[in-house]
């Protein structure tokens, strides 16, 4: 496979909702340029891009897939190298798509013909604002029952505005759909159903030149806008001619002004040439996206540094994604920010500071590898066996210091307890969940100090299930899965003053030590805060510390159920010691007596999290959906309507969510979707208050009894 230059790469990640045809897209694009040579599909689990056993298993896509094309536009004979990046839908996934949009310079985002607008399409639209890119829709399904252009259309306008303007209209409807006008040069693009996805060309159907003249000119006139000189142009002639209004449309694109809406036959490769000329002729290069910005120290308090993403400025790779594979070891994914990587080159970790060689640098065809020599900036490659490096590190030349920014991936909104099924599995979980930690950043993996349970927090119930599928397959570890936990946090609405004293006499020294504190509530999400009031020596500095660490440790025992006490300021204003007999054990045990004396003045409480819950279904559930977020003792925040959809919006306790998935399922016969982020955390109501506690204290005499036996 040749090198390419800068110029002629495009990066382009493929995003939309769950179900809108992104995997069946990128395999009919990669079929049409023929770098494949059948059309995969998704149902028969042969697609390129969806290739891990539980994507092929459950037909979604979990992992951001990697693939690229060559190809030739009629306005630009030199082939172009097309890079995709082939991203998860469903919202358990939707932190895999958001870490890789980092790599793409521009996105298509795909929408369902018959479903228009969702929930993720929104998601999705704001990484992209979030990344400053490009984006064309591609109304994709358009051959199936009950699709329909004008409706989804209807769908885009009123959430995102002029700015999505279609340049291609259907030929035919639902089964009979077989073509498009391209409103830019004002053909008819024909295509052979299952055929190569290349499109024959003819007059516009007579029934549709009305339309057509319509939308061309409103097209025209949105380019016009945008530019001074067109716009003198549009005014003197009426119209643009297709050079310049090309010219005009490509800088829209590239300013973000305008959104093109493009439409497609996935399955039945209708459209796919079009959408790769577009790519070529209207999306930008990396060169094109301007100066790749970073800072000069790895917690981005440094200062804010740009580097152009050109072969003459010195090297710096940025690692977008991790795989671990069970044979190859860990494949870390990246996109050459600036420079020219060669094979065989030895570069610096910015994140870790240590040397890495890359031998045997490849481009990903799915999980196909092909070697290369030379990658210039802005190309997107892969290379195995890195000895420390991971998702998010920066890599360069040492002379050169540059972070790039990693994403920003929200905390997980689930927990779950697994245990492992035999003395063999327990052995090797450890080092299977921390490849998997490697490779999934939504992901955590802990042990409770107290149940000395194994915690596994994901981002939902799905997003768990694949990971315990994973462990099975990848490294033969089986677990059985517990119910959630939620993860409630104790605080005080009080104040409070006490003592606390340990005093010890054995034989030899005793323990002394006696501290006096004040307790007091901080705001919520303010965590601990230790205040040193101690004067005159009450109690010498040393000891000081182990004090804190006293109140730190029964902190996170909790108090009234064993869950961390959070958001509260521990003062300690006066104590006693003894020469002889105090010791840092000594004030730890006061410190810790003193908090539970504290907290039996400061009027503890609990705390639960609550979640931002979005639910995406048509109109006709809306009164069911509200009714049952009620429930759930859930807030409605306020809810739109999106031509026959609605989404409602509300503030739920996790605690009422850990089966809504299932629940929505049933009460909406599939079609409505959610997605839930944590928010907050609030008081617990009294009555719900006195059942966990009570479930907890139980919990801990059974475990007692157990240990006790």
């Amino acid at each position: 496979m040749k090198t390419y230059n800068t110029d002629f790469i495009r990066n382009i990640g493929i995003v939309g909702h769950g179900d809108t045809g992104k995997t069946q897209l990128v395999s009919s694009l990669l079929f049409t340029a023929g770098m494949t040579n059948r059309l995969g599909k998704v149902t028969e689990g042969n697609t390129v891009t969806d290739w891990d056993e539980e994507e092929i298993a459950r037909k979604i896509t979990i992992q951001t897939g990697l693939a690229y094309a060559e190809w030739a536009a009629p306005n630009r004979p030199e082939k172009t190298k097309i890079n995709f990046l082939d991203t998860p839908g469903y919202s358990t996934f939707i932190n895999e798509t958001k870490a890789s949009l980092a790599a793409a310079d521009s996105a298509l985002i795909l929408l369902d013909a018959v479903a228009g607008v969702q929930v993720v399409t929104e998601k999705v639209w704001d990484y992209c604002t979030e990344y400053d890119i490009p984006r064309a829709f591609v109304i994709n399904w358009m051959d199936r029952e009950l699709a329909s252009f004008e409706r989804t259309m209807a769908s885009v306008e009123p959430v995102f505005g002029r700015a999505a303007v279609p340049i291609q209209l259907p030929i035919g409807q639902e089964k009979e759909f077989r073509g498009v006008v391209d409103l830019v040069s004002m053909k008819a693009l024909i295509y052979k159903p299952d055929g190569d996805g290349k499109a024959s060309f003819e007059e516009i159907p007579a029934d549709m030149a009305e339309a057509a003249k319509a939308a061309h000119e409103k097209l025209v006139e949105l380019v016009a806008e945008g530019d001074d000189a067109l716009m003198e142009e549009f005014f003197a002639q009426g119209t643009l001619p297709v050079e310049d209004l090309s010219k005009g449309l490509r800088l829209a694109v590239l300013s973000k002004r305008l959104c093109p809406v493009l439409l497609s036959s996935a399955l039945h490769n209708i459209g796919s040439d079009a959408i790769l000329n577009f790519i070529v002729d209207f999306m930008p290069s990396p060169a094109e996206r301007g100066k790749a910005a970073g800072f000069t120290e790895a917690d981005r308090k440094g200062n804010p540094v740009e580097r152009t993403i050109s072969a003459n400025e010195p090297l710096s790779v940025f690692v977008f994604k991790t795989i671990a594979d069970p044979f190859a070891g860990r494949i870390n994914y990246f996109k050459v920010m600036s420079g020219v990587l060669k094979n065989d080159a030895t570069l610096t970790n910015f994140n870790r500071n240590t040397p890495e060689r890359l031998q045997h640098v490849q481009v990903m065809q799915g999980k196909t590898g092909t070697e290369l020599t030379v990658l210039n900036a802005g190309d997107i490659g892969a290379i195995a066996k890195l000895k420390e490096t991971l998702t998010g590190d920066t890599l360069g030349d040492k002379a050169a210091t540059i972070f790039y920014p990693p994403a920003r991936i929200p905390e997980p909104s689930i927990t779950f307890a697994i245990e492992p099924k035999s003395r063999a599995d327990e052995d090797k979980i450890g080092t299977a969940i921390h490849k998997l930690l490697e490779e999934d950043l939504a992901l955590r993996f802990s042990r409770d100090p107290q149940t000395k349970e194994f915690l596994l927090a994901g981002s939902g119930q799905q997003h768990i299930e694949v990971v315990v599928a994973k462990l099975h397959k990848r490294f033969h570890v089986d677990v059985t899965l517990k119910p959630p936990k939620v993860p409630y946090r104790e605080t005080i609405r009080g104040k409070a003053d006490a003592e606390g004293k340990h005093k010890k006499q054995t034989g030899g020294h005793g323990q002394f030590g006696v501290c006096r504190i004040k307790m007091e509530p901080l705001q919520r999400g303010a965590g601990f805060e230790f205040v040193n009031d101690i004067f005159g020596g009450a109690i010498p500095k040393n000891w000081i510390p182990s004090v804190e660490k006293g109140i730190r440790d029964s902190a996170e025992r909790g108090y009234l159920a064993g869950f961390p006490v959070v958001d509260f300021r521990a003062s300690l204003y006066d104590g006693k010691y003894h020469d002889v007999d105090s010791s840092d054990m000594a004030f730890k045990i006061a410190g810790s007596l003193a908090f539970k004396e504290c907290m039996k003045q400061a009027r503890p409480a609990l705390l639960e999290p609550i979640m931002n819950v979005e639910v995406y279904a048509p109109d006709q559930f809306s009164g069911d959906i509200m009714g049952d977020i009620s429930s759930r003792r859930g807030r409605i925040s306020g809810s739109e309507t999106r031509a026959s959809n609605v989404v409602v919006k509300a503030q739920v306790p996790l605690a009422e969510m850990l089966s809504y998935a299932n629940d929505l399922t049933s009460m909406t016969q599939g079609r409505a979707s959610y997605t839930m982020e944590f928010s907050h955390y609030d008081y617990v109501p009294g009555e719900q208050a006195e059942k966990i506690i009570a479930a907890a204290k139980a919990a801990r005499a059974g475990q007692v009894e157990e240990e006790e036996a």
